[in-house]
């Protein structure tokens, strides 16, 4: 039995992989600006009007707002400083002031810089100039009372992490002028309920509405020449790749015939599918596709697929069945990580390159010591490279037997019981001759972990007959 604080500290759960993936983006954003600063460092220095102390750095003519203390409340930022205009917000600039509740940026500004407004958790609208271009990564990061934003027609670029975690936007308006959204931009927006993407936007990043739970439908300009929507999914213009399935989507989803890709994080956040059918004509899974779709109760990977992404069912807490396809032979690192009910795994072809962690799973019980409940690893015969274990977990074979002593007559039928692993397709076959055999079909039936009684009525019509059961 390993510990939780063990498993805090090696595994990606949701949390954790957000924070993770915040912080490599972090580390990289300030070696890019480590690299990029001058030989020679501009003053900080102070402006003080009616909204408090602003720190500012001149720059060739220009400023940008470096730092901010004061009373907050309605804030305008000052649109020169000392005939200087101001052009950007600069990066952190507000960051974790509590006191902001409205902000107004002047025309003047055109860059709003990397984490500009992060964790300003009172702010509750923002009034954006007509002169910002570009919106950087994380300007508005866990702003959880922002309920009002007003993106002007000259922003071209919206960021990373732009809008993430900004729990109480309910509307966004994209203009027309934007061409490019990135990765997670408005991730966790939770009461996001609607969302139009204009004909202009030709890029958008991974995850960039995921875990919206109260999106159920993604609106797409008709005339945009990249991507496209149907029944509210997001897909690229051809749709043949999912790109996003919005998180207030419930019951049940079938992906189109057709569709040969499920991008990244394409269901991410997910927690009201119970369902979603896969075509057999996808062939590639990304990462963490699926992650965190909490009812998700059972899910088949068809024979195309040849790989299992990263984390791609990782939190998929009723997960209770999983079927893969004969063509996958690799598995990423916690795929299945956190599927506490997961009790069946089939396996219809060889045994796959496994990453770390990916069946690893665990729950407490109400004294707070956690129990193990491992599923089981089903491989079919023929198949090969199969141990004792699988995973951790163990492994059977996956197979179907008739019971000898359940021949009988029944209401004038001969029948006999099947028993086998549950979810196993079976196909019962007749044949006049052992001696020059031509099997025939007679039933097919799925296992549920029960006896099958199978029953002929045709069973008078010859003088002899023999049955086998055969499955993929």
């Amino acid at each position: 039995m390993r510990s939780t604080s063990e498993f805090g500290r090696r595994l990606c759960i949701k949390g954790t992989a957000i924070r993770l993936r915040r912080a490599l983006t972090t580390t990289v954003l300030l070696l890019l600006l480590l690299l990029t600063l001058p030989a020679v460092v501009e003053a900080q220095l102070d402006y003080t009007n009616n909204y408090g102390i602003w720190t500012y750095t001149p720059n060739n003519g220009n400023c940008t707002i470096t730092g901010y203390s004061g009373p907050g409340g309605d804030v305008t930022i000052p649109g020169t400083i000392n005939d200087m205009p101001v052009t950007s917000v600069g990066t952190n600039a507000f960051a974790g002031v509590s006191s902001l509740i409205n902000v107004t940026i002047p025309n003047s500004v055109s860059s709003i810089r990397w984490g500009a407004f992060s964790q300003c958790f009172s702010l509750g609208t923002v009034t954006i100039g007509s002169g910002v271009t570009i919106i950087e990564p994380e300007v508005f990061d866990e702003c959880t009372n922002l309920a009002s934003v007003t993106i002007p027609n000259s922003v071209t670029s919206i960021g990373d992490d732009a809008f993430c975690s900004c729990t109480s936007i309910t509307s966004v308006t994209i203009p027309n002028s934007v061409t490019s959204i990135g990765a997670w931009a408005f991730e966790i927006c939770s009461s996001l309920t609607n969302l139009t993407i204009p004909k202009s936007v030709i890029s958008i990043g991974e995850g960039a509405f995921s875990d919206c739970g109260s999106l159920t439908w993604i609106t797409i300009d008709d005339l945009n020449l990249v991507y496209s929507t149907l029944d509210g999914v997001l897909f690229d213009k051809n749709q043949t790749t999912v790109i996003q399935c919005p998180g207030g989507k419930a019951g049940s989803y079938t992906i189109p015939g057709g569709v040969t890709n499920i991008g990244d994080s394409a269901f991410f956040g997910c927690i009201s599918l119970g369902s979603v059918t896969i075509p057999d004509s996808v062939i590639n899974i990304g990462k963490l596709a699926f992650f965190g779709c909490s009812s998700l109760t059972n899910i088949t990977i068809p024979n195309g697929v040849i790989g299992i992404g990263e984390a791609d069912f990782n939190g998929c807490s009723s997960l209770a069945s999983v079927t893969i396809g004969s063509k996958v032979n690799s598995i990423g690192d916690a795929a299945f990580y956190g599927c506490g009910r997961l009790a069946s795994v089939y396996f219809q072809g060889n045994s796959p390159n496994l990453g770390s962690l990916v069946f690893v799973y665990y729950y407490p019980d109400w004294s707070g010591t956690e129990l193990w409940d491992p599923g089981t690893i089903y491989y079919l015969p023929g198949t090969t490279a199969w141990g004792r274990t699988f995973g951790g977990l163990p492994t059977r074979l996956w197979n179907a037997q008739v019971q000898p002593g359940s021949f009988a007559v029944r209401s004038n039928q001969f029948g006999f019981n099947i028993t086998g692993t549950s979810n196993l397709v079976i196909v019962i076959e007749a044949t006049t001759s052992l001696a020059n055999p031509t099997w025939s079909s007679i039933q097919t039936n799925t296992l549920n972990g029960n006896p099958l009684y199978f029953t002929d009525p045709q069973w008078t019509n010859y003088p002899r007959r023999f049955y086998r059961v055969t499955w993929p």
